[in-house]
């Protein structure tokens, strides 16, 4: 895991784990978005079931198949590959979530609506003799039936048999699938090795186009390749001036229109870049983004209000308006109004603050 940055920690856990001979059966490995949880859970997915490849031996096509997805039992689940399921209800629709008819195909099997009884790759006997690793990326969007269907094969594990929960949101999975899987924290990397991340990966940057990916990313290279891919870091430019005001305790009109356009503007150019994804995921994956950023701007105002001992009510109450509406996207709430509703929230936590000067 030389190419894993900045995850140390949790590293040297899973490695302890493997170590032990004693590889528990069920992990979720939690953290923020983009800082290497599923590629820390393929390289493990590699250790377990292509032993002699990474030792030098001759089969040395074992990890190619895992690159390249052809390993027999190697699993990797995110939504999108609904497009290929079988069951014709999962290929018409552009998935907000991880259902369990797609779940009954790739793993757990079971009857899916359309009638058809599937087989359990779970339990299947591994086309190769070291075991099986199921990966579910964004397995916070896996359904409430999905994650209740899933918790048998978490109770009665097949043998050899290790599966992996990539979130960022573990408080999203039941309590029941959390007591039965070892948890793993990821988390954000520091500037420094977001530094080196950038040295290795794009060292055509200026020192100022550095900086601004920094800024966006919040500690986490997967946002800064996302960042760099569909210019967002020009998102700071285009919303300064309605920040400054907003700093200020006014109010900018425009602002939450803004916000809107630049994320739908994001979500159209996702869309057309990846095949089945749905414009409702995307909106809500930029708005994520955006969200974050202005949380970030609110963090470094409080840390510069503490700096010179000035009360954080204001900052605090825009953290909680952010938080909000985070949770008002999450419930598709209209993303415009969301947008204009924060502006108007933020503006009204700094006119507060300054008639209390």
């Amino acid at each position: 895991m030389e190419t894993l940055l900045g995850q140390d920690a949790a590293v040297t856990s899973l490695q302890k784990a493997m170590a032990s001979g004693r590889m528990h059966h069920a992990w979720i490995l939690a953290g923020p978005s983009g800082v290497g949880k599923c590629t820390c859970a393929i390289a493990l997915a590699k250790q377990i079931l292509c032993p002699n490849d990474l030792m030098g031996a001759p089969d040395s096509d074992c990890c190619h198949a895992i690159d390249e997805g052809l390993h027999p039992d190697f699993h990797l689940i995110y939504k999108e590959l609904a497009v290929y399921a079988q069951t014709p209800q999962l290929r018409t629709r552009k998935l907000l979530n991880l259902p369990l008819d797609l779940l009954r195909e790739l793993m757990i099997g079971g009857q899916t609506a359309d009638g058809k009884r599937h087989e359990s790759k779970a339990y299947k006997t591994p086309g190769r003799a070291n075991g099986k690793v199921f990966i579910i990326d964004e397995a916070e969007l896996l359904d409430t039936n999905a994650q209740n269907a899933l918790l048998k094969t978490l109770e009665e594990p097949p043998t050899s048999t290790y599966t992996f929960l990539i979130t960022s949101r573990p408080q999203r999975l039941l309590p029941t699938i959390r007591s039965r899987c070892q948890m793993v924290r990821f988390g954000p990397l520091n500037a420094p090795m977001m530094e080196t991340w950038l040295n290795r990966e794009h060292k055509d940057l200026n020192e100022k186009q550095r900086q601004q990916v920094i800024e966006l990313a919040g500690g986490s290279p997967g946002r800064a390749q996302v960042a760099l891919d569909y210019g967002m870091t020009e998102w700071p430019t285009e919303l300064a001036d309605g920040l400054e005001t907003l700093k200020q305790g006014g109010f900018p009109v425009k602002l939450g229109v803004t916000m809107s356009a630049l994320v739908d503007e994001f979500a159209k150019s996702w869309v057309k870049d990846h095949e089945n994804a749905s414009k409702d995921a995307a909106n809500k994956r930029g708005a994520s983004y955006l969200l974050g950023m202005l949380a970030d701007f609110t963090r470094a105002e409080m840390a510069e209000q503490a700096a010179h001992e000035q009360p954080l009510d204001r900052c605090l109450s825009i953290i909680a308006a952010i938080t909000a509406a985070e949770a008002n996207l999450d419930a598709s709430v209209n993303m415009k109004h969301t947008f204009e509703n924060l502006v108007a929230q933020w503006s009204a936590a700094g006119c507060v603050a300054l008639t209390q000067r």
